[in-house]
This record gives structure tokens, sequence and C-alpha cells, in this order.
């Protein structure tokens, strides 16, 4: 028996490893690619952390740069100030709607991008007459397509925490409800309010639908554009942004696992 436990623990342990090598060669080989094809003229890299140089050289993709993080920022912050206190909410004082919310927040998930364009372009128009024809208005139909994601995350976060308890608790001290969101419920989960965040973040800045049909610009429609004139630059840029994704993972990860770390010793 021990050795066919052996023998069948050697058999998984390789198929364990034949997974991630597959996995690996599928997901590095297209950036290795991207390396190689980026580094053919020296002067890529140079230029793309000068910033100088690089708005003058390409205003374009400067501008789509700076768009998309103005967008990722302000979409992360109006995500969470809708998201998190309703919530919150819900789960304290309003349990029967529940249901309903989750599923308000994640309906967006079932429509494809192409046809909340064509919902969302009548109202874009009225939004051009009233506030102007700014990438930034971008953040309205981005908070809505962050719902699912970011909604997943937060209510993970809650469901890990007692949320009724320590809100009574808070309460019998004679805390306010803003209180009781503000100092009690949002450290205890901090982790799952970064998550929604970088899930946030990472959406806008891979976006690139929306953006395109409703004629606004954003950092993926300078990278279409730019693709027609530098494609070097541009495969340069695409490669930027995805190590940008990878790094903002590795930080809340860390981040993550830091106050896990911290909460056992307490």
């Amino acid at each position: 028996m021990a050795g066919l436990a052996a023998k069948r623990a050697r058999k998984q342990r390789a198929f364990r490893w034949t997974v991630l090598i597959v996995l690996g060669t599928f997901f590095l080989l297209p950036l290795a690619a991207m390396v190689e094809f980026s580094t053919r003229n020296s002067e890529t890299w140079p230029l793309l952390v000068d910033w100088p140089q690089l708005s003058a050289t390409y205003p374009d993709l400067a501008n789509g740069i700076v768009s998309s993080l103005g967008q990722a920022a302000l979409t992360s912050l109006l995500m969470l100030v809708l998201l998190v206190p309703t919530a919150i909410w819900v789960r304290l004082r309003l349990p029967k709607l529940r249901p309903l919310v989750e599923f308000l927040c994640l309906l967006p998930l079932t429509i494809p991008a192409i046809v909340l364009v064509v919902g969302l372009a009548p109202v874009y128009a009225w939004v051009n007459y009233l506030i102007g024809g700014s990438s930034l208005t971008l953040v309205f139909a981005y908070t809505i397509l962050v719902l699912p994601y970011a909604y997943r995350a937060i209510d993970a976060g809650l469901s890990a925490i007692d949320v009724k308890t320590l809100a009574e608790a808070a309460r019998s001290l004679g805390s306010g409800w803003m209180t009781v969101i503000w100092r009690v419920v949002l450290p205890n989960i901090r982790s799952a309010v970064l998550s929604a965040a970088f899930l946030t973040v990472a959406l806008v800045l891979g976006e690139f639908t929306i953006a395109s049909l409703l004629h606004r610009t954003n950092l993926q429609v300078a990278i279409d554009y730019l693709g027609k004139s530098s494609a070097t630059m541009s495969v340069a840029v695409s490669l930027a942004a995805l190590l940008l994704a990878f790094v903002l993972l590795i930080v809340l990860s860390l981040f993550g696992d830091r106050r896990t770390t911290a909460k056992e010793k307490s």
C-alpha cells in the first residue's frame, strides 16, 4: 500500500508540474516575444521612461496614459464610495434585499460591452451637452462595468467577518452608524477593498471597446492608434501596462499577507 501511495503521489506531482510548465509557456512565451520585439529599437524603452520626450514625440500616447490613470483613480473612488457603504448597510439593516442588490451588481457581467455602448450612447449625448466631452466622463460607464468584480470582492470580505456582532458591539458603546462603517467594519475588510480597487484599476487600464465606440481617449485607444505608426512603441507600452498590473497584484498580495501575519501574531 505504501508503494502504491508513493507511486500515486509521484504521478500527481508529475501532472502538476506538467500543467504548470504548459501554462507557464502559454503565458510567458507571448511576453517574451513582446520583450524581443520591443527591444529591436534601442530607443524605445528609454523614450518610454522619459516623460517630457515621450510627451513631445507621442502627445496622443501621453494624453492616453494621463486619461487612463485619471479614469482608474476616479472610477476606483466612485466605486468604493457607492458600493462599500451599500454592501455594509444591506448586510446589516436590509438582508432581504441582498439577492436583489447582488443581481443588480452582477447584471453588467451578462451584457456585452457593445450592447452597453448602444445603451450608453444616448446617455453620453446628454453628458456631452451638460458636462462636455472629456475622457474622464467614462468614469460613469466604467463604474457600472466594474460592479460585478468589485461587489464579489467586497462581499467575500464581509462574509469572512461577523459584521452584525461587530456592529452591535460598537452600537452598544454609543457609536453612530457612520462610525460603525468607517472605524469598525471598513478596517476589517481592507484587503477586500484593496482587491476591489485593484480589479477596477486593471479593468480600466485594459478597457478599449467603450472608449473607442464613444470616441473617448484612454491608454488602449492610444495604443491602437500608435500601432499604425510605431509598432515597436505600441508593443512596449502594452507590455509596460501588463507589468504594472502584475506589480499591483504582487503589492496587493504582499499587503494582504502582512495583515494576515500581523493578525495571527496579535
